[in-house]
C-alpha cells in the first residue's frame, strides 16, 4: 500500500492525503498547474515537501514536520519507484534494449542477464522484435512501451504515470490501455496516474483525486465523484453541466429565480436556510412532449447531433436556467424536438445532490 500525506507552501503549494492499494489505479486530475505532477515528483523523491509522510509497502520513504524538519528522506534511487514521464525521456544514443537495461545496472551485474531481463520486458510490452532499434526509429506508441518497460524493469513497488497517453493517437492509446490493464493484474502494485482527461480517468481508475491549486479536494470512485461532488468547485472541475444554485431548508430545495421546490433527502449536514449548489445527473433528467405537474417548461435552444447521440440545450421559461440533456437521435425524433419549440423537463428530486456553495477564492471549499 502507498500512503501519502504531504504539506508544503513553496515553491509549489501542495496539500494531499491519499492512499493507493496494491493493484489499484488511482488517478490525479485537475487543471494545468494544479500540482498533479508535483505530487508524483514528491513521491519519487525529486521534490521535497515541508511536512508530511510517504510510506510504501510498510517502508518509510519520507517524513518531516514543522518542528524537526525532515527526519527521513530516501533518495530517488533508494525509493522502489517506476516513473513514466510524459515525454518518455529515452536516451537517444541507446537502443531500446539498452534503455531498458539502465535500471538493472545496480541489481544485475552480469551483462547477458541484464539483456535477457530487458528483452523479457520488451516482449511483455509486445515490442520484443524492436530491441535493436534507436528511439528515433520508433513510433510514439513504441517509444512509450520502451519507457514503460524501463520503468518496470527494476520491479518497483509503485508505478507513477505522468500523462502517459497524451502524445499518442486514439488507436495507439486504446492498445496502451489494454497493456496497462494486463499489467495491473500481474504486477499487483499501486499505480498513480496523472491525467487531464476525465474520460480516461473514468475508464481506467478505481478512485480519482481532484486537485486544485495544490489541494486534494475530493477522493472517490468515478461514479461517486461525477454524481456526488463534494462542493461546487469539484463539480466545476469534473465538468458537470447541470449545476445550479438554491436555498436548502429541512429537506426542501428552492431553485433560485424559480418557484420550483424539490424534496431532497436531508442528511442533517447543512444548516437551515443555507445557500447551496446542486447538481442533477443525467439519470435524473427526462424530457416529455406534454406538460404535467412534475414538469418545467423550457425552450429548445440548440440541438447538436453527433452520430447517434444528440446534445440538447434548453432554457427554462421561469428563471432562464440553461439545462443540457443527452439522448439518442431516435429519442429526439420521437419527441419531435425542434429549436425554438417548448419542451417539458422533469427533474427527479431523489437524484439531486446538494453541496456547499464555495466561491473559487474561499479556502473553505477545500475541506467542506
Amino acid at each position: 500500500m502507498l500512503k501519502i500525506k504531504l504539506s508544503q507552501n513553496i515553491p509549489n503549494p501542495l496539500q494531499l492525503n491519499i492512499e493507493c492499494m496494491p493493484g489499484e489505479l488511482h488517478a490525479l486530475v485537475g487543471p494545468s498547474g494544479s500540482g498533479k505532477t508535483t505530487a508524483l515528483r514528491t513521491i519519487a523523491g525529486l521534490n521535497h515537501a515541508e511536512s508530511g509522510k510517504i510510506e510504501c509497502d510498510g517502508e518509510l520513504w519520507f517524513e518531516a514536520n514543522d518542528v524537526s524538519g525532515i527526519t527521513t528522506s530516501l533518495s530517488p534511487a533508494e525509493r522502489s519507484c517506476g516513473f513514466l514521464f510524459q515525454q518518455y525521456a529515452l536516451f537517444p544514443h541507446l537502443t531500446a534494449l539498452e534503455n531498458v537495461c539502465i535500471p538493472l545496472y545496480n541489481s544485475v551485474a552480469n551483462l547477458a542477464e541484464r539483456k535477457a531481463q530487458a528483452q523479457q520486458w520488451l516482449d511483455r510490452m509486445g515490442i520484443g522484435e524492436l530491441a535493436e532499434r534507436m528511439p528515433n526509429q520508433l513510433s510514439g506508441g513504441q517509444q512509450q512501451r520502451v519507457a514503460l518497460a524501463r520503468a518496470l524493469a527494476r520491479s518497483p513497488k509503485i508505478l507513477l504515470l505522468d500523462e502517459p497517453f497524451s502524445a499518442v493517437d486514439a488507436p495507439t492509446r486504446q492498445g496502451l490501455y489494454k497493456t496497462l490493464a494486463e499489467l495491473r493484474k500481474n504486477l499487483n502494485i499501486p499505480i498513480l496516474l496523472v491525467t487531464h482527461d476525465l474520460r480516461e480517468a473514468d475508464l481506467l481508475a478505481d478512485r480519482i483525486t481532484v486537485i486544485d491549486q495544490g489541494v486534494g479536494l475530493q477522493t472517490a470512485p468515478p461514479q461517486v465523484l461525477f454524481e456526488k461532488p463534494r462542493n461546487s468547485r469539484v463539480a466545476e472541475l469534473v465538468g458537470i453541466s447541470n449545476m445550479f444554485e438554491g436555498v436548502f431548508n429541512a429537506g426542501k430545495l428552492t431553485w433560485n429565480e424559480s418557484s420550483r421546490v424539490f424534496n431532497v433527502a436531508d442528511k442533517g449536514k447543512i444548516p437551515p436556510n443555507t445557500a447551496v449548489a446542486w447538481v442533477i445527473p443525467a439519470g435524473g433528467l427526462s424530457l416529455h412532449a406534454a406538460p404535467s405537474s412534475e414538469t418545467i417548461e423550457a425552450t429548445v435552444e440548440q440541438i447538436s447531433t453527433l452520430g447517434q447521440v444528440a446534445v440538447i440545450q434548453l432554457r427554462t421559461l421561469e428563471g432562464s436556467h440553461a439545462i443540457l440533456w443527452e439522448a439518442s437521435a431516435a429519442e429526439v425524433k420521437r419527441l419531435a424536438l425542434e429549436v425554438g419549440k417548448i419542451s417539458y423537463v422533469q427533474i427527479d428530486g431523489n437524484k439531486i445532490h446538494i453541496m456547499p456553495l464555495r466561491p473559487i477564492n474561499d479556502p473553505r471549499r477545500f475541506t467542506n
